[in-house]
């Protein structure tokens, strides 16, 4: 990603624009230049496409785009999630079966990718460890967005990683549960009724009031932006609040369970 944004930034200058200025010709905003060029976003193929029509660099940024080894990628199912997720003034997240990963210490992201089938080897475990840890940026953001996640009972209880990482990753979530802007609900396993049996999603609001939702399977996701299925979702989720512990009675159980490893 870092010697595919350096190719970016130097095409740009010799073709003597500034990153405001590329950025207003492929609609892609100077932001978004920016980010390439530091390495901290993906080039996408159709803006790779884009930049090499008007710098005239002859398929050079698209070739290595294509090119790029796969660790060095978000799954492309998954890039567009990410860049609104940066962007996300709220963000709602009901999970059933591993902790979203802004929530996962370093120990239980890399016993999320060592579970990985096919196996991965440790320097692609590393490597992806780095790039989840790096999310989490959102969370201590002078400005953070609001935050609030519902977790099965299940997840908490899972000693992912052995018992010192499910310890770690229970400190964790206590210390995250007390972040401004952070909700942490549990659902409780021994609720006769569940508003979100068909799954895991994500709810999300733009910065310009854009309400979307987000789910993903085993090998692909999908973005939702119909707002009669996103409203369902939304339905869905505040019913989720209201079966759920509290975000008090949360942090109770999370220390009754780190006061019994």
């Amino acid at each position: 990603m870092k010697l595919v944004g350096a190719l970016v930034g130097q095409f740009r200058e010799a073709a003597g624009l500034t990153q405001k200025a590329l950025g207003d010709a492929v609609g892609a905003g100077e932001e978004t230049i920016a980010s390439i060029e530091q390495g901290r976003r993906t080039l996408k193929p159709d803006l790779a496409k884009a930049l090499d029509r008007l710098l005239e660099t002859k398929g050079a940024l698209e070739t290595a785009v294509a090119n790029m080894p796969e660790i060095d990628r978000i799954p492309v199912w998954a890039e567009q999630y990410m860049d609104l997720e940066r962007e996300a003034i709220v963000l709602e997240f009901f999970a059933n079966q591993v902790l979203p990963g802004l929530l996962q210490p370093k120990s239980y992201a890399e016993a999320v990718f060592r579970s990985r089938v096919p196996a991965l080897c440790e320097d692609d475990i590393a490597a992806m460890v780095q790039v989840r840890l790096e999310r989490q940026e959102i969370l201590h953001r002078k400005t953070p967005p609001m935050m609030s996640f519902i977790l099965a009972e299940a997840i908490v209880r899972a000693p992912l990683g052995g018992t010192e990482a499910h310890r770690e990753t229970l400190r964790h979530l206590l210390k995250c549960a007390d972040l401004p802007g952070v909700s942490i609900q549990v659902m409780p396993t021994d609720r006769a009724t569940h508003a979100a049996l068909d799954g895991p999603f994500v709810l999300l609001e733009t910065p310009d009031y854009q309400h979307l939702a987000y789910t993903e399977t085993q090998r692909g996701s999908q973005l939702i932006t119909d707002p009669d299925e996103t409203s369902i979702l939304a339905q869905r989720y505040a019913m989720l609040r209201t079966q759920a512990l509290n975000p008090e009675d949360t942090k109770g159980l999370l220390e009754q369970l780190l006061g019994e490893q």
